[in-house]
């Protein structure tokens, strides 16, 4: 089996993923899964889509994230590993769409507005 690449966005991180056949280590930026995020909720949530699927050991991951915060780059992880499970096997698609691991979550920051403090804050109102 080749290498098969997909990617995955959530808010401003972006993660780019390598899947191949292996023994199920998963490398970020050249660190272990374990080193990139401490919290173990961050492992579950990047593991995911291989549990579901129950080929956790079976697939080696390498990734290159960039941006954002760690839970947006944990989202943006699972998002692009469940896009290449799909290109593997389509097979899993709706297994992966029902548990909602196959959707982006379409929520950016807003941008700041000219006149206000932030992007919808105003200031203070003075009658007099």
């Amino acid at each position: 089996m080749e290498v098969v690449n997909a990617i995955g966005r959530r808010k401003a991180a972006v993660a780019r993923v390598y899947l191949s056949e292996g023994k199920g280590n998963i490398t970020i930026n050249k660190k272990d899964l374990t080193e990139y995020f401490p919290s173990g909720i961050l492992q579950y949530v990047v593991k995911q889509p291989l549990n579901l699927l129950d080929v956790a050991e079976k697939y080696d991951i390498k990734v290159n994230l960039d941006g954002g915060g760690f839970k947006g780059q944990a989202e943006a992880l699972r998002l692009a590993i469940a896009r290449a499970l799909i290109i593997i096997d389509a097979e899993s698609k709706p297994a992966l769409r029902a548990a909602g691991f196959v959707t982006r979550d379409p929520r950016e920051v807003e941008r700041k507005k000219p006149g206000q403090p932030k992007a919808r804050k105003r200031f203070q109102f003075s009658k007099r």
